[in-house]
């Protein structure tokens, strides 16, 4: 396993690594993540859209969730909740902030466009008409649901989302297996689905889905636009994700662990020397 040191000091140099990415590459791994995340949406809208008992269908969506973040971090992508990592690579000073803001740019609108996409093709596809209808209504009171809280409620619940969607990704990174990885990355997540917990990019695709599903199976809505969407839900949840992923995580960890540390560079090249010295030996 890998202490939070080498963690730390490793997403610096993965800081790096993605803000010199293209932005063409940004913009498609990014349309892959939001892919990843609406395919384990409509999962776990699924899971639990006929199940009577409210708590049981909240955990068993919350079980299946986790299979978005398994492919974002097996399969490669870029996810923007993720992404505000990169501030421990920007307080190091290896970074600039505007690198920064222009990766989590280009990886949103990646994640927006992949998202909707799913979100279409779900729809497009009639996948609501499974259990006679009754996955259409609940896609669209998952919707609803968002679009109706307070920007308050909505602000919160991002920033305790992509803290634990941020520590779900630290865990993840301390594991030195595939399976590993995927046993860590799994509880943050699902205990932020069961908790009701608000993520930007799970929130496009379960917004647009419900929005989609309105129009085509004439199911009455009230308040569910594009624009309430935009304004009352994805704003405030991503302004919350951005406090809590690298306002709190991110800026947390620095402090803890790379803050008052010999410089990872400068550490690396020590280390190599003690090696070097011993082989002479």
């Amino acid at each position: 396993m890998h202490s939070p040191l080498e963690i730390a000091r490793s997403y610096v140099e993965i800081g790096i690594h993605k803000v010199r990415l293209s932005a063409f590459k940004m913009l498609i791994l990014g349309i892959f993540a939001g892919m990843f995340i609406g395919f384990a949406g409509i999962s776990a809208t699924t899971g639990g859209a006929t199940v009577e008992n409210a708590s049981l269908s909240k955990l068993i969506s919350a079980c299946l969730f986790p299979a978005g973040m398994a492919m974002v971090i097996v399969a490669g992508s870029e996810l923007f909740t993720g992404n505000n990592l990169i501030i421990l690579a920007v307080l190091e000073k290896k970074v600039k902030w505007y690198e920064m803001l222009k990766n989590w740019f280009f990886v949103f609108i990646g994640n927006f466009i992949g998202a909707t996409f799913v979100a279409a093709l779900v729809v497009m596809g009639h996948v609501p008409d499974l259990f006679d209808g009754r996955l259409a209504q609940s896609m669209v009171n998952s919707a609803m649901s968002r679009v109706n809280m307070s920007f308050g409620d909505a602000f919160v619940k991002g920033i305790l989302c992509n803290i634990l969607v941020c520590i779900a990704i630290w865990a993840a990174f301390a594991a030195k297996t595939v399976s590993g990885k995927l046993l860590m990355s799994f509880w943050p997540v699902m205990t932020f689905v069961l908790c009701g917990f608000e993520h930007s990019i799970a929130d496009i695709y379960f917004c647009m889905a419900g929005i989609f599903t309105a129009g085509e199976y004439g199911i009455a809505t009230e308040g569910l636009t594009v624009g309430s969407f935009l304004l009352k839900n994805l704003l405030p949840v991503t302004l919350g994700n951005i406090v809590g992923g690298a306002g709190i995580v991110g800026a947390g960890y620095w402090l803890m662990y790379l803050r008052h540390t010999p410089l990872y560079s400068q550490s690396i090249e020590a280390e190599q020397k003690e090696i070097d010295m011993a082989e002479e030996y």
